[in-house]
């Protein structure tokens, strides 16, 4: 990839701060969309040049202006029982790929996530052609689906927008899984599911930002790509690497999938029974992300985009030990 002005929305979250240094240390000019004087001051500390606004109210194509390139990563990533997730994030998409075009942004990776297929039962190896559930899990995958169908017009119409989906991103820096599941364990809260032998993909943060890299370089207009770390691991096995790194134990307390399912349908239920007073202790939506299988075949990013993981599940787990 020659040396490009690159756009990132959500410059200051896990994913767009990564992607944000990862372009800046490969010479690249970066602008970063951010939302408040503070995180303006953490992009400016990363070499990037701040631009402070809301994906859903600013004028955006004049803050495009001159770029060639764009990674949207910003999005609502809230699983929760009626999160805004259902409308923010497809309306955002839909403005941020207006003012790309606008502006004359040349190439356009769109952020996605394998949510978008959820609906609570196992998803084995599936292919990107694999359609999106009649019945989402919850708002989150339904207003990722959505984008995904905002983005997939946008390309149609003649905009080179290529799609990724990751799973489970993970790593250096991380504010998402880790921390929650270090809150967990410290609480006494933390169970597996039914044991947690069931197979899940997962992809290291440095692996996403390799996989933009080539697909800005070799991404098909309007294709969708699966990336992850390789070859699935058991869900246990994943958590309990990741929960060493911070010098703790999962332990051996176990909750029957059945009984989840239940609670997290019953808590679904009373919220919209309630009109949002009362809700229960989890999500349907965290059910579908975290209790059955999700593996995703990447074997078109490795055909397509000569994708591999540059960084091991080994490598990542031995940074995370270092840094801690």
């Amino acid at each position: 990839m020659a040396e490009e002005h690159v756009f990132i929305t959500g410059a200051s979250g896990y994913v767009g701060r990564n992607l944000l240094r990862h372009f800046v240390s490969r010479g690249h000019r970066v602008t970063g969309l951010v939302r408040s004087p503070e995180a303006a001051e953490r992009v400016a500390s990363w070499g990037a040049r701040p631009v402070q606004g809301d994906m859903l109210t600013a004028d955006l194509a004049p803050l495009m202006s001159g770029a060639d390139v764009l990674i949207h990563a910003a999005a609502n990533v809230d699983h929760g029982t009626g999160s805004k997730a259902a409308s923010v994030n497809p309306e955002g998409a839909r403005r941020v790929l207006e003012a790309a075009r606008d502006a004359g942004v040349r190439k356009i990776i769109h952020i996605s996530t394998d949510s978008v297929l959820q609906d609570g039962r196992p998803l084995r190896n599936v292919e990107e052609t694999a359609p999106y559930p009649d019945r989402p899990a919850g708002a989150y995958s339904a207003g990722k689906a959505e984008a995904e169908r905002v983005a997939r017009r946008a390309a149609a119409q003649g905009q080179h927008v290529v799609i990724l989906r990751p799973r489970m991103v993970w790593g250096r820096d991380d504010t998402t899984a880790l921390p929650m599941l270090v809150e967990a364990v410290k609480s006494g809260k933390f169970a597996w599911i039914s044991g947690g032998g069931y197979r899940s993909s997962s992809l290291h943060i440095a692996n996403l930002c390799h996989a933009v890299e080539l697909a800005f370089a070799r991404g098909g207009r309007g294709e969708i790509y699966h990336v992850t770390d390789g070859p699935a691991r058991p869900f246990r096995e994943t958590v309990s690497g990741l929960l060493a790194t911070q010098g703790l134990e999962g332990g051996t307390r176990s909750v029957p999938r059945g009984a989840l399912c239940m609670i997290a349908r019953l808590g679904d239920g009373l919220y919209r029974l309630s009109g949002g007073r009362f809700s229960g202790p989890l999500s349907y939506q965290d059910y579908a992300t975290s209790a059955v299988e999700i593996t995703l075949d990447i074997r078109k990013a490795e055909r397509d985009l000569g994708y591999r993981p540059v960084v091991t599940f080994e490598e990542g787990l031995r940074e995370l030990r270092a840094l801690r």
